[in-house]
């Protein structure tokens, strides 16, 4: 795999931010999960439950960017923040998922706040994005959206 670009330059410190274009296809959740695995490990937080937590959220929403949006650019976006770092996935459906509130983010979600008759077909893999980030939410931008979680 080459290296995830980085948006800024010099050795990785706090405010470092990486955005790493992605095919729309199934083929991105494989590879959005490697890069977020190699960006964490490169950090010095090895294998541990952050990081393997960090690794399945992504690939719950890339796999929604791929399954519930139209043809058209994704981009993971990982940026790490004074206290964790946050992942977003942006993608071209204008779209807000369910169980998410365009712009307000979602604090430390309890799964029963979502009705059960919402997750019969779907939604699990956004229901534990809400479950396990510290927030979560979905933004609508100029050409489509993003969804992201922050992690500790």
């Amino acid at each position: 795999m080459s290296s995830p670009t980085r948006a800024t330059g010099g050795p990785p410190d706090r405010s470092s931010r990486w955005r790493i274009p992605l095919p729309h296809s199934p083929a991105a959740v494989p590879l959005a999960r490697e890069t977020i695995r190699d960006i964490l490990v490169g950090l010095g937080q090895a294998d541990g439950p952050e990081t393997d937590t960090a690794e399945l959220l992504t690939a719950e929403v890339v796999t929604n960017a791929v399954e519930h949006t139209p043809g058209g650019p994704i981009e993971l976006s990982v940026e790490l923040l004074p206290q964790g770092f946050q992942v977003e996935v942006h993608d071209p459906g204008q779209e807000v998922p369910d169980g998410f509130t365009r712009l307000i983010p979602v604090q430390s979600a309890v799964p029963g706040d979502v009705p059960l008759a919402e997750l019969a077909e779907g939604g699990r893999g956004l229901l534990l994005v809400r479950a396990l980030s510290v927030s979560s939410g979905c933004r609508l931008t100029g050409t489509g959206k993003a969804v992201w979680f922050t992690l500790p």
